[in-house]
């Protein structure tokens, strides 16, 4: 994120004009109307790159309940990539982790049409092709960049909950045992008298 990119407006603007083809059904079996793999495939041509048959396989959907919702954001991510100003920006491993593993993990917790229809949301993917691009919006120094990140971030909230959580369980032992503690030392100070 040393690097400035374009202006975070005109991703989000991009985000909003996503045309109804790429908000279309992914083709899966005999239903959809999207190839994915195909799209993945244009798009990594438009970036001057290309991925071998089984890279590209991994987009062919075949369980339409467990599948529908990270290609739908992959087709987005997809639209919003092909902004003249992140073409050729992302080199191939980074992009494919971007449209397979990224869309899958956001896609776990949220419906990819709110990564179109969301603010918050459209914010979130816009960042996290810019910072996978290795860039950040214009205008924005590193340190802001990474605070908005943060701010914006799904999976940075799923994290810090767990470890909320998981500081609240601790502190709970750690009551408990001094409970403990207190509870014996009355004991043995009681049966000392």
């Amino acid at each position: 994120m040393n690097l400035e990119g374009p202006p975070l407006e005109q991703l989000l603007r991009r985000l909003t004009e996503t045309p109804n083809a790429f908000l279309a059904e992914p083709r899966m079996g005999p239903h959809g109307s999207v190839s994915v793999p195909a799209l993945v495939a244009d798009v990594l041509a438009a970036f001057g790159l290309r991925a071998d048959s089984a890279a590209l396989a991994r987009f062919q959907g075949t369980d339409r309940a467990k599948q529908r919702n990270p290609r739908m954001l992959t087709q987005i991510l997809c639209w919003l990539l092909m902004d003249p100003s992140l073409r050729g920006k992302i080199p191939a491993p980074e992009l494919l982790r971007l449209l397979f593993d990224e869309a899958n993990s956001l896609a776990e917790k949220i419906p990819a049409k709110e990564f179109v229809d969301n603010d918050e949301r459209r914010e979130e993917l816009s960042r996290l092709a810019l910072r996978s691009a290795g860039l950040r919006p214009a205008g924005e120094s590193k340190n802001v960049a990474e605070d908005r990140w943060l701010n914006v971030s799904s999976g940075e909230r799923v994290r810090l909950a767990a470890a909320s959580r998981a500081a609240e369980e601790r502190a709970r032992l750690i009551r408990e045992a001094l409970e403990r503690k207190a509870a014996e030392e009355s004991a043995d100070k009681y049966s000392r008298e």
